[in-house]
Parts: structure tokens; C-alpha cells; sequence
């Protein structure tokens, strides 16, 4: 299973739409997951062109601190955090979680217990706008970066990611320019 992982596209206030390049990027991914700072459901149902969208509530999705744009959190594809299970592969989306090269294994810990219910093989997180792809323990915690705004610059172009899911288990993920 391929899916396609987006974050932080601020949409539109970092730009009116996504990058064309984000929908050739994505062509044939089974799943799309959205890290939250969607800004507008209308990026959901763009993305929903190409697969299914869950996504979650960053911190800019709720109109407050000065943004102008609230996501409506009564659409069924957007939830605080999103647990799925893919071929034995416990994946975890939410927008920010403290990881132990910020804080301690601990934290780290308890916030997956908080946000999943327990560890979780893969978490997908935005918020820094900040692509990556690490380990921890045997976590894998994969930020797509920005679509829009990488490393909050204008003009310069974004970033995604693609999880690869085996049929056995086997996880990858790459980081994509969308230069």
C-alpha cells in the first residue's frame, strides 16, 4: 500500500491552491494523510480527487492566534489524531507530538499512549514544516514537511511523503520535493 503524506499546507493563506506537482506526486496512492494546518475542507476534497483523505486539527485549523480560516471538524475524514492498522503496521496521524531528540523516550511514550492508545509502529506528524525521516526505538516518525511553506519560506518549493506499506509488514518512507 502506497500513501501519500501532506502537511501543513495552509491553504489559503500560503497560497490559493495545492501545487499541480502534489497531484502528479501522489498519482496512484491508495491513501492520502493530511498532518493537520489544512486550513479549508475544500484542500481535503481536492486531495480526495485522488484517494481517500483522513486528516487531522493542527494548530491553525481552528481559526484562532490569527488565522483567518477554520476547519470545519464536523467533516467525518477529520479527527484530533487518526490510529489505523495497515497489513499489521499500527500507523498514528496528529499534528505534533514531542519526539525523544526534543524530549525524553518517556514523553515520547506517553504521548503515544495518549494520542493512540499505545505504541505505534509509524507516526506521521507536521507542524515544524520541517521534512524527516527517523527512527526512534522502533517507532518510525515521518514529517512530510510543507506542501506550501518549507521550513516557513515563500516561493521556494515544498515537500511530501510517500509510506510504503508491505504486503508483509515492510515499512518505507521518502521524502519528495516537488520541485
Amino acid at each position: 500500500m502506497r500513501i501519500g503524506l501532506i502537511s501543513d499546507t495552509h491553504i489559503p493563506e500560503a497560497c490559493e491552491h495545492l501545487p499541480a506537482k502534489v497531484f502528479e506526486v501522489f498519482a496512484g496512492i491508495d491513501l492520502v494523510m493530511h498532518a493537520g494546518d489544512v486550513y479549508v475542507n475544500r484542500v481535503l476534497d481536492e486531495l480526495s480527487a485522488i484517494a481517500p483523505v483522513i486528516a487531522v486539527l493542527g494548530n491553525g485549523d481552528e481559526g484562532l492566534d490569527g488565522h483567518r480560516h477554520r476547519l470545519d471538524q464536523d467533516d467525518e475524514r477529520v479527527r484530533e489524531a487518526h490510529l489505523i492498522e495497515i497489513a499489521g503496521v499500527r500507523i498514528g496521524l496528529v499534528h505534533a507530538i514531542p519526539t525523544p531528540d526534543e524530549t525524553s523516550d518517556e514523553v515520547f511514550a506517553r504521548a503515544m499512549e495518549r494520542q493512540f492508545g499505545g505504541p505505534v509502529d509509524v507516526v506521521v506528524q507536521g507542524h515544524s514544516h520541517v521534512e524527516g525521516v527517523v527512527r526512534f526505538g522502533a517507532t518510525l516518525v515521518v514529517n512530510p514537511g510543507s506542501a506550501t511553506l518549507p521550513r516557513n519560506l515563500i516561493g521556494v518549493p515544498g515537500t511530501v511523503a510517500i509510506l510504503e506499506i508491505g504486503e508483509r509488514g515492510e515499512v518505507s518512507a521518502e521524502i519528495i520535493s516537488l520541485a
